[in-house]
């Protein structure tokens, strides 16, 4: 497995390096324009999303535990899952966000029904193991609601209103442009 993900970064990295060298001056335009920043906003709120919270939910605790694993006393957990995960997860949207914006408008790929059928069961899939992740890891964020043996109506409340509004900030592009600027000031600040 180690291997596979190696060739799988590599050729990820390669094709950033690519698509860089060789379009480097692109200028694309959708038809929802957003300015630079914003973009990169977007990018980078993406990113820290399933960089730093989604990803790792299962380990930063290990990070944490020096008792445990002394190799990580170096730095915060969340420096170290900054480090793991960040940058990796910015490459893949940059990737992708190229794909989409490029390539795919050429190609219409996604506009076969099959792969439309296709990409919608792995979206609902993605979003669900997301939501039992929260689930799952609420007694580690809250553990004075719960104990994270039995089921505590509250966490699924919570896990509800971040769906909620999940779905709802994602229906028009202000509302992402919004969250998207605002959590990366903040995280500047």
């Amino acid at each position: 497995m180690t291997l596979w993900l190696s060739i799988g970064l590599l050729f990820t990295f390669a094709a950033i390096i690519a698509v860089l060298t060789k379009w480097w001056n692109l200028r694309c335009i959708g038809v929802t324009p957003v300015r630079t920043f914003t973009f990169i906003a977007i990018l980078f709120t993406s990113g820290l999303d399933v960089g730093l919270i989604m990803f790792p939910l299962t380990e930063f605790a290990g990070y944490a535990d020096l008792s445990a694993s002394p190799e990580y006393s170096f730095a915060n957990p969340l420096a170290i899952e900054f480090g793991f995960w960040a940058f990796l997860i910015w490459g893949f949207y940059f990737l992708t966000c190229f794909y989409f914006c490029v390539v795919e408008p050429r190609v219409r790929f996604f506009d076969i029904p099959l792969v439309k059928v296709v990409n919608n069961a792995v979206i609902i899939g993605t979003c669900a193991f997301t939501a039992f992740l929260l689930l799952v890891n609420l007694p580690w964020y809250l553990p004075e609601i719960g104990d994270g043996e039995s089921v505590i109506p509250t966490f699924y409340l919570i896990v509800l209103l971040a769906i909620a509004a999940a779905v709802y900030s994602s229906s028009k592009l202000k509302y992402v442009r919004i969250l998207s600027l605002g959590s990366s000031w903040l995280f500047i600040a």
